[in-house]
């Protein structure tokens, strides 16, 4: 009778086990493996298409290291912060050039004592990426401790903030400003596409902010560009990846490209990793969406090629 017991429960658990897998999509995932092989550093990727509850997996569990995708973790720690009162995105805050922080972004410009908000502190965070303000977040949010908390509430164990972090100065020496791995990033869009992600009106608003990305010359170009798409770049010299989320006429799609340990550190169009992320989203548009007369511009390179980084 115990025996007979143990192998029921011992059943329930592998059955509920494998209900929570998502089914492997064997095709995809051998194809994108022989995109990517080759390439000169270490690369992982993964895709989840919402609508067929099937995945591919490449490294997905692989840390890397977030460069500025760290700003989605604090975009939701700030609306955290949102969902139980303690901030509002019409708040008034004043700027001064103390805060100013080089890099990308356009508040570091900002004249002192200049009168802004939190919504423009947010969304110039996720459009353009911006450093100065996503420090300011990441302080409102409560620091990278809280942030961090609220990333392991989601169930997330490698994805963190490490830079101004207490206690995470080993990591932030090798991963830099934060941390993920391509399957965890990319749930976090997941849950805000499903409404999921802290409240149905908080996951709408992040997910609004998140579909107006500026940098739209990498895994963007290769979509159509009336095709609404939720995304977040990252880049520094050896670590080039993007999170996307495409909401495709079949059915939506989420995919995050990491890479780490780059050979090609190079800011020109042509740098290698950015290479593979588009050659990754063009062939993810044409595998998700075969019938569509859409296909890159060939002129692509002619329209942005020459621009200098």
């Amino acid at each position: 009778m115990k025996f007979g017991l143990f192998l029921v429960l011992l059943l329930s658990f592998v059955s509920f086990m494998s209900a929570q897998r998502p089914e492997i999509d064997e095709k995809l995932e051998q194809d994108l493996s022989s995109i990517i092989e080759g390439f000169n550093g270490d690369a992982g990727v993964y895709v989840y298409n919402l609508k067929t509850g099937k995945e591919a997996a490449i490294n997905a569990d692989t840390i890397f290291p977030t460069a500025s995708i760290v700003k989605v973790p604090i975009l939701i720690g700030v609306f955290d912060k949102i969902d139980k009162g303690q901030l509002y995105l019409t708040d008034s805050l004043l700027y001064n050039k103390e805060r100013a922080y080089g890099g990308s972004g356009l508040m570091q410009f900002y004249r002192d004592s200049t009168q802004t908000d939190l919504r423009t502190l947010s969304a110039l965070m996720i459009t353009f990426s911006d450093n100065t303000t996503s420090l300011w977040n990441q302080e409102l949010a409560g620091g990278g401790e809280e942030i961090n908390r609220l990333m392991e509430e989601l169930g997330l164990r490698y994805t963190r903030v490490n830079s101004r972090t207490e206690g995470r100065k080993k990591d932030w020496e090798e991963y830099g400003w934060g941390q993920t791995t391509p399957r965890e990033m990319a749930s976090l869009l997941v849950k805000m596409r499903k409404r999921e992600l802290i409240s149905p009106a908080s996951s709408d608003e992040m997910y609004r902010m998140m579909s107006n990305s500026f940098y739209t010359d990498y895994a963007l170009s290769q979509i159509p560009p009336y095709v609404q798409t939720a995304a977040k770049q990252g880049m520094v010299n050896d670590s080039r990846s993007e999170l996307v989320m495409v909401n495709a006429p079949n059915g939506d799609y989420v995919f995050y490209i990491a890479t780490k340990n780059n050979k090609d550190q190079s800011w020109n169009y042509d740098n290698e990793a950015w290479q593979l992320q588009r050659r990754i989203s063009a062939f993810l548009w044409n595998y998700f969406e075969p019938q569509s007369d859409w296909s890159p511009a060939e002129k692509a390179k002619e329209i942005l090629g020459n621009i200098k980084y």
